[in-house]
């Protein structure tokens, strides 16, 4: 294999949120709340780190009316450490500094996956699925779709559009898969030692969703059987490439992953933040 692919991943964990069982499985139990940690993916690549998904946008869930107004659907979330940004607090606890990111990918436009886009975008082109922006930056308010449109509608970002699959960089391939989001896409990646992952991010928030094949329970294109195809899409290529498959948010699955790199992420509580 190239010896340009991705040499090491290391996960992060940006905060928490307090959801409904309701948001991430259709019909769960909305009295059912789980806390759902916040990913993101440092990938090892020549020149530095690409990092998938950036957290939240710590001034904004910092300033308590703002977040009043902004953030719905009775989320409550979850800041690392007792002070400082997210971003640098997730970094810290893995030992990279944000500054030696050479590119991001988003899996979407959620404010607890793009809210820390502002840390890079005079340092690192960011993708995105073309589908994904145009309908972000279309809506007169974003807002209520839980995507804030401070955190993407920047004139510095040097975005990276794409219409469906395509490879970011060697050994990083960003898999469309439409339903959570109008233009969600997930992540499948190939270590140079021919292992790999497949990153389902919010295409399957728990593991639930990916063994029982069940939508997540916020499908914004109103298309149930789209984000169920784009469940079985990615369990098929795990299976094809003998990949593990990982679920965006649960609360068991990513935690035991963090352990097991070697990257034990900041699982104590940190800030909480009610609505």
């Amino acid at each position: 294999m190239a010896s340009t692919g991705v040499r090491r991943v290391v996960p992060l964990t940006f905060g928490w949120e307090h959801i409904p069982l309701s948001i991430s499985i259709a019909g769960g139990d909305p009295n059912l709340r789980l806390r759902e940690p916040v990913p993101g993916i440092l990938l090892e690549v020549d020149g530095g780190w690409f990092l998938l998904d950036t957290g939240f946008n710590t001034p904004v869930l910092l300033d308590h009316q703002l977040r009043r107004r902004l953030c719905h659907m009775g989320i409550e979330d979850e800041l690392v450490g007792d002070d400082g940004d997210s971003i640098e607090r997730a970094f810290e606890f893995v030992g990279i500094d944000p500054a030696d990111v050479v590119e991001v990918g988003l899996s979407h436009l959620h404010y607890d996956h793009a809210g820390g886009l502002r840390w890079f975008v005079e340092q690192a082109p960011v993708h995105c699925q073309r589908r994904e922006l145009e309908h972000a930056l279309a809506l007169d308010a974003p807002e209520p779709q839980a995507m804030l449109r401070m955190d993407f509608d920047d004139h510095r970002i040097d975005w990276r559009l794409a219409d469906g699959d395509v490879e970011l960089a060697p050994g990083i391939t960003a898999i469309a898969t439409y339903g959570h989001t109008v233009g969600h896409q997930s992540f499948v990646i190939d270590l140079i030692d021919g292992s790999g992952f497949v990153f389902a991010f919010d295409a399957a928030d728990l593991q639930r969703n990916l063994d029982d094949e069940i939508p997540p329970g916020s499908v914004a294109t109103g298309d149930q059987e789209e984000a169920i195809e784009s469940i079985r899409r990615l369990k098929a290529i795990a299976k094809e490439k003998n990949y593990r498959l990982i679920p965006g948010h649960d609360p068991d699955v990513w935690p035991a992953f963090t352990a097991e790199l070697g990257c034990e992420g900041p699982h104590e509580h940190g800030r909480f933040l009610p609505v």
